[in-house]
């Protein structure tokens, strides 16, 4: 399964790029990163893909949860997990109600640039364990 993040902002050569970067090689499964300017620009058509928004009002599973489901979607033949990450006003009710699944990193705002760091490094995670490598948190 192609796991594809779509987020508005262009990360240019920062920390959160570098960071981002680090997490994305490690992942074993196909990754692909689509940026779009903050206003305007075309997400991508995303025909069988499971949409996944990060969003303030979705749930903040676990790790080992976040990787049960991604697991789930591959096992039932999801070809791509697309992760929207929207600009600094978040997405509308209309896009929220379009989504597979609304994912929180908590109710704390954070900055676009480093919410695509962390769901880089969530993502690496998950795949790990769905690879069998022990998770340190588990027990």
């Amino acid at each position: 399964m192609q796991l594809h993040i779509v987020a508005r902002g262009r990360i240019g050569r920062s920390p959160e790029a570098e960071l981002v970067e680090r997490y994305l090689k490690r992942i074993s499964w196909p990754v692909k990163v689509t940026e779009l300017p903050d206003t305007g620009g075309r997400v991508p058509p995303a025909d069988g893909a499971r949409i996944v928004l990060l969003d303030e009002t979705g749930e903040t599973p676990g790790s080992k949860a976040f990787a049960d489901r991604l697991g789930r979607w591959r096992d039932e033949g999801v070809r791509e997990c697309r992760f929207l990450i929207g600009a600094a006003d978040g997405f509308d009710d209309a896009a929220r109600a379009q989504a597979d699944y609304l994912l929180s990193f908590g109710r704390l705002t954070w900055p676009h640039m480093l919410a695509r760091a962390m769901l880089a490094e969530q993502l690496w995670r998950a795949t790990s364990i769905l690879a069998g490598h022990p998770y340190h948190r588990e027990g």
